[in-house]
């Protein structure tokens, strides 16, 4: 059964981008390119069986791989109301302005994943989102030791949480939650 999970990393501070949306910030974290932290989300992605992804996130992605085809090979849907260039690969793009958009996307990313998980990359307006309808299962968040003071937060919206575990890998706190459902 397909999980929809948001599996990031953030700034002590709960920031997963800076004021100009950048994730310079997280490279810079000594040990961000390796470790149990960096192995642990490489083999989430890997079972992943579909994406879902904001512009931002999207445009941010695409200037740092250049002119490579999209680095992953499962579905994906990257929300927008703006053309946005596109690259080589299983890209969708799409707007869910209305809760009932939102759920028919989810259904359809649901079917897509065929039983595997849907990586909610970023960013934290749409994994809120998921949350207040219910369609989030579970947050995966690696805490960088660094504060930001501002940019785009972890999460967009009230959502309450359950830990379900907490461990030390290199210099990242990585927490895993359920999204409690009402």
């Amino acid at each position: 059964m397909s999980r929809t999970v948001y599996e990031t990393a953030t700034s002590l501070d709960g920031f997963i981008a800076d004021e100009d949306n950048s994730l310079e910030w997280l490279f810079a974290v000594e040990g961000a390119q390796e470790g149990e932290a960096i192995d642990s989300t490489a083999e989430f992605i890997k079972n992943a069986g579909a994406i879902v992804l904001g512009a931002t996130t999207y445009e941010w992605i695409n200037e740092h791989e250049g002119d490579k085809p999209w680095p992953y090979e499962v579905p994906t849907w990257v929300l927008t109301h703006r053309k946005l260039p596109r690259v080589e690969g299983d890209l969708r793009f799409t707007s869910a302005d209305t809760d009932q958009e939102l759920r028919d996307l989810h259904a359809e990313m649901v079917e897509a994943a065929d039983g595997r998980d849907i990586w909610v990359v970023g960013g934290g307006r749409i994994a809120a989102n998921l949350a207040r309808l219910g369609l989030l299962d579970e947050v995966r968040v690696s805490v960088a030791p660094v504060s930001l003071g501002g940019g785009a937060p972890l999460l967009d919206g009230r959502v309450q949480l359950r830990p379900l575990g907490a461990k030390l890998a290199g210099a990242f706190a990585c927490l895993n939650y359920e999204v409690v459902k009402d």
